[in-house]
Formats: structure tokens, C-alpha cells, sequence
């Protein structure tokens, strides 16, 4: 495969990832299924996967996209990557006021939560592309490791895997942001400003997979690198869960190992099918999420809040009980229409040739 053509599978795997997000996010009652619910704590369910896979995609896609620039420092690329950044923090924090106004709050600045998902890719993105455009490739591993390294004596010396106010992670995210500035269902803010530099590492690991994917020529020798890369650090991260379990909500670093691993060996497999074998005949079904994906993630978070408010996910998932008196079949059916509404409008997309970047 040339270097110049689009990575199908890459793509996929995004498809695959965004209406992850999209079904996991939107279930229509109070039954839901475990494995479409995320880990209370420690431990992890399949819906624990779906942002990792993200930020990792992330990080190849990063990789990509400065590699045209020759990874050059110039006050353009430099611009660019500023500007993309400030767009997606505002665009989660917009999502953010939008639920208070829909719930008749209009300036909610004492309460706007200033971390979140959209908050999470943003820092991610802005801090690795900088990273990869100021300091040599070489070192980037080694400062990576320190990164990680000094986020472990921080869950070790602060008490971070205390479920309680006593966890360093949780003190340190009130100190900079306030309470009531953070996520307020659960003591510790999954995308606080401590755990996010373990998702940084996270992300310039599938920037590391992103140099394997445009420096080796021969498709095949990527797809045993992918597939060695994800088992090592498959490997590592169940090996030392013992000492550090695997937890999404502080981004443990065996949990980063974990899920980088898993997607690193999903994405090595779609690249053997379908760039290898060229059993490509079922990817549309992703592809049309994968072209599109920030924006029809975000377009998803906002229907959701219009239908929170309004009741009409209450009124969809009452309609749908009626005919599947299973509650957690009624749940999980109205989670795929709705997914299936947003795989709609991807396709209508993808079928005009319409990519929304953000």
C-alpha cells in the first residue's frame, strides 16, 4: 500500500470507536447491560475501551498529519494546531453550557464544568503535537516514560486508588478548578487534570504506532509490528494490574497499557483483512462514522441533551418498551436506533463527500 493513499483500516477503527461512544453514551432507560456501563472503580468493561481507542487513533492520526510538515516548527503549523486545539475546548465547554441552558440556567459560569471528554482530546492533542514539533522524536520515549513514572508515585505516594476526598488526584483537580467545576457524580473527575497526563502518554503511544505505520513500507511488517506492540503492552499492563489494577477513572497506567494494547492489535487485524486480504465489503457500515467522527460525536452529545430535556428519549424508550417488555433489551435497542440515526446522517456524508473536520 503507498505511503500517499488513506489508511482504510485506521479509518474503520475510527468508525468503530465513534459509534462505540455514540451507543454507550445514549442508553434509553435504567437497565442497562454491564458490559455497556462503565467501571464504578477498579476493573474494566468493553465500554471502557471506546475513548482509549480514540485518543490512540488520535495519536496516529497526529503523527499523519504533522508528518506532512516534515514535523518543522513553523508559526503556521504551530497556529494551526493552537487554533484546532481552542475550537474543541469551546466546543466541550459550549456542550457543557448547553445542558444548563436547556435547563433554564443561562450563564452557568459558577458550575461550568471544565473538564470533560471534548476537554480531554483537546489537551491531549495540543500538548503531543507541540511535543512532536519542539522536541526530538528520539527523546520523546524517554520523557514519556518519565511522565508515566512520576504519575505512578503519584497514585502511589498520594493515595490514588482511594475511592475518597483523600485521593491526591481528586485534591490537586479541586485546587486548580474548584469543585464545582468538575464532573459531580463521582468523587474522582475521569478526565481530571492529573489523570490526563497519563492519557498524553496514552496518545504518544499511538503517535509511537503512527511512526511504525508511515515508516514501514511493506504492509505485512506492520501488521506484526501493531500486533507486537499491542501484546507487549497487553502483557505489561495485566502483569503489573496486580500491583496497579487496571482503572479507567484515574487512567492507571496498566489500564493505558491495556487498552493502547487492544486497540494496537484490533487495528493490525482490520490491516490484514482489509489491507492485506482486501475483505473490505462490510467496512462502509464504520466508515461512514469514521469520516465524520468529532462532529457526529459531538452532534450526538447535543441531541441527547435536547432529548433529555425535552423527554423525548424518556417517550422513544417508553414507546420501544411497549413492544420489548425486557427492560435491558428496550434500553439497549433504543441506544442502537439512536446510534443508527447518527450512522444515517454519516452516511448521507459520506455519500456527498461532506468531511466536517474539527
Amino acid at each position: 500500500m503507498a505511503q500517499k493513499k488513506r489508511l482504510v483500516s485506521l479509518d474503520v477503527l475510527r468508525g468503530i470507536t465513534v459509534a462505540g461512544m455514540i451507543l454507550v453514551n445514549n442508553s434509553g432507560g435504567d437497565f442497562t447491560y454491564e458490559p455497556l456501563k462503565h467501571s464504578v472503580w477498579n476493573g474494566m468493561t468493553p465500554c471502557d475501551l471506546v475513548f482509549p481507542f480514540f485518543l490512540f487513533i488520535m495519536g496516529i492520526s497526529t503523527y499523519i498529519s504533522l508528518n506532512k510538515f516534515n514535523f518543522k516548527l513553523s508559526k503556521d503549523v504551530v497556529l494551526k494546531v493552537l487554533k484546532r486545539t481552542l475550537i474543541m475546548l469551546c466546543i466541550g465547554w459550549g456542550i457543557n453550557w448547553f445542558a444548563h441552558l436547556c435547563n433554564g440556567d443561562f450563564f452557568p459560569f459558577a458550575t461550568l464544568r471544565l473538564t470533560g471528554v471534548m476537554t480531554r482530546i483537546a489537551l491531549c492533542y495540543g500538548v503531543v503535537s507541540l511535543m512532536a514539533l519542539l522536541i526530538n522524536h528520539k527523546h520523546l520515549i524517554k520523557l514519556s516514560i518519565l511522565i508515566l513514572a512520576g504519575y505512578i508515585l503519584i497514585l502511589v505516594l498520594g493515595n490514588g486508588y482511594a475511592y475518597d476526598e483523600s485521593n491526591l488526584l481528586g485534591i490537586i483537580d479541586r485546587t486548580l478548578l474548584g469543585p464545582q467545576h468538575l464532573y459531580q457524580k463521582s468523587i474522582i473527575d475521569p478526565e481530571g487534570v492529573t489523570s490526563t497526563l497519563a492519557a498524553i502518554v496514552h496518545t504518544l503511544i499511538g503517535f509511537y504506532c503512527g511512526n511504525i505505520i508511515m515508516r514501514t513500507k511493506e504492509v505485512d511488517q506492520k501488521v506484526l509490528k501493531l500486533f507486537l506492540v499491542g501484546f507487549i503492552l497487553i502483557m505489561l499492563g495485566w502483569l503489573f494490574s496486580y500491583a496497579l489494577p487496571l482503572n479507567k477513572r484515574i487512567w492507571s497506567p496498566t489500564f493505558l497499557c491495556v487498552t493502547c494494547g487492544s486497540a494496537s492489535s484490533l487495528l493490525a487485524l482490520l490491516m490484514y483483512f482489509i489491507d492485506v486480504k482486501k475483505k473490505d465489503r462490510w467496512t462502509r457500515v464504520f466508515l461512514v462514522f469514521g469520516m465524520n467522527p468529532l462532529f457526529l460525536y459531538v452532534f450526538s452529545e447535543i441531541l441527547a441533551i435536547i432529548f433529555s430535556a425535552s423527554g423525548i428519549n424518556k417517550i422513544a424508550y417508553e414507546s420501544i418498551h411497549v413492544v420489548i417488555a425486557d427492560p435491558y433489551i428496550a434500553s439497549v435497542t433504543y441506544a442502537l436506533l439512536y446510534t443508527l440515526l447518527f450512522g444515517v446522517l454519516g452516511y448521507v456524508l459520506f455519500q456527498k463527500k461532506i468531511y466536517i473536520k474539527i
